[in-house]
């Protein structure tokens, strides 16, 4: 099939080059030149393992980027993948996605009607935003119809590829029959074991909010859980393991720690909240989840201020992206951490084995350093916030600090004797 992605963000990448490796002829279309560039040069544009590998395979035959929206006369099903971030209330800004939309509406209208492609939304949005970017898309038709459908990713940040790749489920929200068949022909090659749900389009694009405000809960009630445990002299992880084993429960997502970030958890927890509320409803559950991470990060520099004053001390922060495999540093629990640092008045230095130049463009007030080694050493205190396997072998580098006091947020660090260590909720 001829597929064109608008956007060309960590979801459209990853979208147009495993679409490409499935065989299909992708058009990625970006207003960044310097994107459109990058992926016609065989590069991701966005840190991902096993991203780069795919576009360096498929540009220039399979995959090709454009700023034309030109290319979506030939094509069968056009995605929009606008990123879509958060008001400070909560709320979507749909602006971008209603611009493509309208754009791309524009070019549908020089196109026979029998002759359109189906255009399916890719980027959480939250339900009542389809009918804004129905509008748009509607607008910049001008006349006659075109059809608009939800296809929502469950992708996970560091392992984007392989969830592609094995998907746990499909989700299909359309309006008629024949945007459902051209969905199916579209994942054919991956629908033979997988669940596919088909739905219209609004539900689809619940169950995405539904999926990660659930699991966002999940991992604010276990960190809740820790910190009773915590409080208790117990080892959390423990008690995780155990009611980890009922199959009402399952294993995953009971890691305790210093709080969930991301683009994805937080964006859309907030924009399902800010949603219910202008319904006049309350999610008080959500409310109190987004309470609960909030805390994690301050939980973590208390520990630290019960072993060391850090005001003009060298302290080091041990991972700046929100989880490990990415150079994604959007909420990352990293920033109220060095936040909280730099009020008390510490002198932090910032290490991450990839995030580092994405985290001083956001922060460029502390000091980064190139290594672990060279963050902890002469250090009065070490907080640990990502956990990048890196951490787990680190040892002797330890000794090189003035005081060798490590608060540990992920459970990454292996304690010594030689080592002041305390686990957040551990």
């Amino acid at each position: 099939m001829h597929i064109t992605v608008i956007g060309s963000g960590y979801v459209g990448t990853t979208l147009s080059a495993c679409l490409a490796a499935l065989g299909h002829e992708v058009t990625a279309i970006d207003i960044d030149t310097e994107i459109v560039e990058t992926i016609n040069r065989g590069r991701s544009p966005v840190s991902e393992p096993g991203l780069d590998e795919l576009v360096a395979t498929h540009s220039g035959d399979r995959l090709r980027a454009t700023t034309d929206y030109g290319a979506v006369e030939e094509s069968d099903v056009t995605f929009l993948a606008i990123g879509t971030p958060s008001y400070a209330d909560g709320r979507i800004d749909l602006g971008g996605i209603t611009s493509a939309a309208e754009a791309l509406g524009e070019s549908l209208a020089e196109i026979d009607a029998d002759d359109r492609p189906l255009i399916a939304v890719k980027s959480t949005i939250t339900p009542p935003g389809i009918s804004e970017v129905r509008s748009a898309l509607e607008a910049g038709l001008g006349d006659g119809e075109v059809e608009l459908a939800t296809n929502p990713e469950f992708l996970r940040e560091g392992s984007a590829v392989s969830d592609f790749q094995q998907p746990d489920k499909l989700v299909f929200g359309t309006d008629s029959a024949w945007a459902t068949e051209r969905l199916q022909e579209l994942y054919e090659p991956l629908a033979a074991d997988v669940p596919t749900i088909e739905t219209d389009p609004e539900t689809a694009m619940m169950i995405k909010y539904a999926n990660n405000a659930f699991l966002a809960t999940k991992i604010s009630l276990v960190n809740d859980l820790g910190n009773i445990c915590k409080e208790f002299g117990l080892d959390a992880y423990e008690v995780m393991d155990a009611i980890g084993l009922d199959d009402r429960i399952s294993e995953r997502f009971l890691r305790s720690g210093v709080g969930w970030g991301g683009s994805c958890f937080p964006k859309d927890v907030d924009a399902l909240i800010a949603a219910a509320r202008g319904e006049k409803y309350t999610p008080r559950i959500l409310e109190a989840a987004v309470d609960v991470n909030d805390r994690q990060p301050k939980r973590l520099l208390d520990l630290l201020d019960e072993h060391v004053d850090v005001a003009d001390k060298r302290i080091a922060v041990l991972g700046l992206s929100f989880k490990p495999r990415t150079d994604d540093v959007r909420n990352s629990r990293a920033i109220p951490v060095i936040t909280g640092l730099l009020e008390r008045g510490a002198r932090v230095v910032g290490y991450d084995p990839v995030a580092t130049e994405s985290m001083r463009e956001r922060i460029p007030e502390i000091e980064y350093a190139d290594s672990a080694a060279e963050a902890l050493d002469g250090a009065a205190g070490a907080v640990v916030v990502t956990d990048w396997e890196e951490f787990a072998s680190l040892d002797s580098e330890f000794e090189a600090m003035a005081e060798p006091i490590v608060v540990d947020g992920r459970r990454i660090v292996e304690p010594t004797d030689e080592l002041t260590y305390e686990g957040l909720t551990w």
